[in-house]
């Protein structure tokens, strides 16, 4: 998995992890910093930074394969572009309840859009 992907799933599900899990994931993620690195400021080895990594990375592709939050966003998401686009194609009409319609519709999908 790339490191989007791991931000992501981190995203979703990084309150589940422990402190420490947290903080080794958020400098080597989001801070960009090596493995040695992390081990010098938090005081471990190099390979301990490495195994908690790589226990860290696979929890959270466990969670998503359980839970799959992520997953469902995604669908969430492109089927909601999908309705925007069907939408926009409705107001090329110049009947007013297609027009309405198409508002009303443009509306619910502003409303999803604002819970993902």
């Amino acid at each position: 998995m790339d490191a989007l992907e791991m931000a992501l799933l981190y995203d979703y599900y990084g309150g589940m992890l422990t402190k420490k899990q947290r903080e080794c994931f958020d400098m080597r993620y989001n801070q960009d910093l090596s493995l040695g690195e992390i081990g010098e400021m938090l005081g471990v080895s190099r390979q301990a930074v490495c195994d908690n990594l790589t226990r860290t990375e696979a929890l959270l592709r466990r969670m998503e394969e359980n839970i799959g939050s992520v997953k469902r966003d995604m669908v969430i998401r492109k089927a909601a572009q999908e309705i925007r686009s069907a939408a926009a194609v409705l107001d090329t009409s110049s009947d007013p309840a297609v027009l309405s319609a198409a508002q009303r519709i443009r509306g619910a999908v502003d409303t999803l859009d604002e819970h993902f």
